[in-house]
C-alpha cells in the first residue's frame, strides 16, 4: 500500500555532480533493480553476499545489481537523480538533506534506533576530557551523516554552537586516517567504524548518542518506483526482516560473514559494533518520523540546512503483510 503526501518544491541543489559522477550506471530495466549501499549497510550486505535477495525476486524474472557508496548523501542523490532504484539504509539526518533539495523519496522501511552506534571520541592521551573542550577544536565529521547532528546535538549540550568549531567534512575512511595521524582533534563516526578505531587504537568517548541522538535508519526508493513496483518492495522488505531476526539470533555467524566485507576485520569486533545496531527493520510510520522534524531545524538553525524542511511533507509506503513490525 501506498500513501504519498504533499512534497516541497524541486530544487536542483547538489545533485549535477551526482548526475555527473554517476552517469556510468547502468540505466534502468523493467527486470533490474539496482541497489545502492554502504558499508555500513550490514543487512543488504548480508542479503548482497548470501544471495538471498536474487533468489527472493527470481521469480519475478528480476535481476539484482549493487552499487556500493562511501556515505549515505551520495547515495541518496544517485536515487534522486535514477542512478539507482532503492537506497539501502542511511541514517536519519540524510533524507532531510535530500528533502531539502526536493527530493521525490519514499521511505519504505527503518531499523528501531541504536544511539550507542555512533560516538564522539578523541585520542586515549588527548587534552580534551569533557564536550566543551571541543570549542576551537577541529572535529572530523561526515557531512549529512547521522554523526554530523550528534555532533551538533552534543555541542548543545555543552552550550556550544556549531559555529565553535572547526569542522573538517571527511568520509569515514579519511576520517580514520586523519584521526589516527592527528590530523583532527577529535572525530565523530558510526558502526563499524567507531568498533574499529575503539579495538584498533587507543580511544576514549565523549559521548555517544544516548540522550542526544536516536541514531535510525531508513530504507528508501523514489517514489515513482515505489509506485510501479510495490510487490518488489514487498520483496525486499520481508528479506531485510528476516535478515535483521537472523543476525540477532546468530551474531557470531554473522561477524565471520561481514569481517571480510568489511575490510577483514576481527570478528570481535564486527560482533561488537553489530551489538550497538537494533536491526530491527519495521514499517514506517509517520510519528515515527518525529525526530526528524528536530534534525531539520537543529540544521536549519545552524546554517547548514539550505532551507527550512517540514519532515512531513513526504511520502510512505507500507507493505502489505502481516507482520509489519
Amino acid at each position: 500500500m501506498f500513501r504519498s503526501l504533499p512534497f516541497t518544491r524541486r530544487a536542483l541543489l547538489g545533485l549535477s555532480l551526482a548526475a555527473g559522477l554517476l552517469a556510468a550506471l547502468p540505466a534502468q530495466a523493467d527486470t533490474q533493480l539496482r541497489i545502492g549501499y554502504q558499508k555500513s549497510s550490514t543487512l543488504i550486505s548480508l542479503l548482497k553476499s548470501q544471495g538471498t535477495l536474487e533468489k527472493a525476486l527470481a521469480a519475478q524474472d528480476i535481476r539484482v545489481s549493487w552499487h556500493e557508496f562511501a556515505s549515505g548523501q551520495p547515495l541518496l542523490e544517485a536515487l534522486n537523480v535514477g542512478n539507482v532504484d532503492l537506497s539501502a539504509d542511511v541514517a536519519d539526518t540524510v533524507p532531510v538533506f535530500a528533502q531539502a533539495a526536493g527530493a521525490q523519496l519514499t521511505y519504505f522501511a527503518q531499523e528501531a534506533p541504536s544511539p550507542q552506534a555512533q560516538a564522539v571520541i578523541v585520542r586515549e592521551d588527548s587534552p580534551l576530557q569533557s564536550l566543551a573542550d571541543l570549542k576551537g577544536k577541529k572535529v572530523a565529521v561526515t557531512k549529512a551523516a547521522g554523526s554530523h547532528y550528534l555532533l551538533i546535538a552534543a555541542l548543545a549540550k555543552a552550550g556550544l554552537k556549531f559555529t565553535d568549531i572547526q569542522p573538517a567534512y571527511l568520509t569515514p575512511a579519511d576520517g580514520r586516517a586523519a584521526f589516527e595521524n592527528r590530523k583532527v582533534d577529535a572525530w565523530v563516526t558510526w558502526e563499524p567504524f567507531l568498533s574499529s578505531a575503539q579495538r584498533q587504537l587507543p580511544t576514549r568517548t565523549l559521548a555517544d548518542g544516548t540522550d542526544l541522538a536516536s541514531y535510525q535508519r531508513y530504507y528508501l526508493t523514489s517514489t515513482a518506483y515505489a509506485k510501479a513496483n510495490p510487490q518488489v518492495l514487498s520483496v525486499v522488505f520481508a528479506e531485510l526482516v528476516k535478515a535483521g531476526d537472523w543476525l540477532r539470533a546468530h551474531p557470531r555467524d554473522a561477524a565471520q560473514v561481514l569481517g571480510p566485507l568489511w575490510g577483514n576485520l576481527d570478528p570481535s569486533i564486527v560482533e561488537q559494533a553489530n551489538a550497538r545496531r537494533s536491526y530491527q527493520v519495521r514499517a514506517v510510520q509517520p510519528a515515527s518520523l518525529s525526530e526528524q522534524q528536530k534534525i531539520a531545524d537543529a540544521f536549519f538553525a545552524a546554517g547548514l540546512l539550505p532551507k527550512a524542511v517540514d519532515t512531513r511533507d513526504v511520502a510512505i509506503w507500507q507493505p502489505e503483510i502481516a507482520d509489519a513490525r
